[in-house]
């Protein structure tokens, strides 16, 4: 009896890999479509669950990476790409990607609900969502009151140690608030120095430069840092969706707003998924999803306001638009990025 009771189970256990291996070779023959984008697990996996819902022959298979790291692997990849969809970046990256033949043109069907500085001429990309650039801080260890008002104020004396940046060179956010700096400088004196001045003193205020968003927040969280510089919708889902004790300031002198944008990769292996993923993502309701679930500021001006949540209103009324060239940003980030890396970068910390 034991010996037969024996074969039972090893009977039903052989039955049991063997369901799971039909049920894997099952879900091998969907689709895949190839999404590369920094918008993060949540909403990442939301949207795949959502289309796949849709289109059940399919496959979402997203990689979470920076902005730059997608530009970076989509020129790597140009002679064999192996993404679909690029979701997500700064639009003077997709400046950069449509240049370098990485785009293929798609007219959405929304196309005349975004304003003219949000899309690419030529149809290669178009905006999805604002993200503005603001300063965080650990709300447990620094009052309201004594957070950093404008952006100068990050280099007063007493945060000195206490300021921990994202590596801006993988990421568009942290580009976009350093060459902001610059083009500054140059708009009010004609020259990049006082913007190089500031990022050296902010580099004599930095405990650190962390690898990616999630060591960023753990350790604002742990209070290695008190400070950062970090995109508003990141910060604000943080604090509606997790026990992060985060809180940010809307500079008053102005704030880099982003346009993020979207795009399908030239030489997608699945082209028609693609624009229907895109097209996917960017209806009126998916963005109202994003908003409320997702805080994400729509750049589809057709959306009523009135349908918007509470925080997008009031930040619409708070912020004030930094002025800035997009078509320098563009010809000069990576210079300015690698003349930082270079001379700039661990050259004032700790003295």
């Amino acid at each position: 009896m034991r010996r037969a009771s024996w074969f039972a189970t090893a009977r039903n256990a052989a039955a049991a890999i063997a369901a799971v291996a039909l049920a894997a070779c099952a879900r091998d023959t969907r689709t895949p479509l190839v999404v590369y984008s920094p918008h993060g697990k949540d909403l990442l996996q939301f949207y795949a669950h959502a289309f796949e819902a849709a289109h059940p022959d399919v496959d979402v298979q997203w990689v979470d990476m920076g902005s730059q790291d997608v530009l970076d692997r989509l020129r790597s990849e140009k002679a064999n790409p192996q993404a679909d969809v690029w979701f997500g970046a700064p639009s003077e990256t997709f400046t950069k990607g449509a240049a370098d033949g990485l785009l293929e043109p798609y007219k959405p069907t929304w196309a005349a609900a975004v304003p003219a500085d949000a899309h690419d001429p030529n149809d290669l990309w178009y905006g999805t969502y604002l993200t503005p650039e603001v300063i965080t801080y650990n709300s447990q260890a620094v009052p309201a009151a004594e957070a950093p008002r404008d952006w100068d104020d990050v280099l007063d004396p007493k945060w000195k140690g206490k300021v921990i940046i994202r590596d801006p060179i993988a990421s568009g956010s942290m580009r976009a608030i350093f060459s902001a700096m610059i083009a500054r400088s140059i708009a009010q004196t004609g020259s990049e120095q006082a913007g190089w001045d500031w990022l050296r003193r902010l580099d004599g205020q930095t405990s650190e430069y962390t690898l990616n968003p999630t060591l960023l927040y753990q350790k604002l969280g742990r209070q290695e840092g008190l400070i950062s510089l970090w995109d508003m919708p990141d910060i604000a889902l943080l604090r509606e969706k997790s026990e992060f004790p985060l809180a940010y300031v809307i500079p008053k002198s102005g704030t880099p707003t982003l346009v993020d944008a979207i795009a399908i990769v030239r030489g997608s292996k699945h082209p028609q998924l693609a624009r229907a993923f895109y097209e996917f993502v960017t209806t009126q309701q998916a963005l109202l999803q994003a908003a409320r679930q997702f805080v994400r500021i729509p750049v589809r001006t057709d959306i009523p306001a009135d349908s918007l949540p509470d925080w997008i209103r009031e930040a619409r009324a708070q912020i004030k638009p930094m002025p800035l060239d997009r078509q320098m940003l563009v010809d000069s980030t990576d210079t300015w990025m690698k003349y930082w890396d270079a001379h700039i970068r661990n050259s004032e910390r700790g003295k």
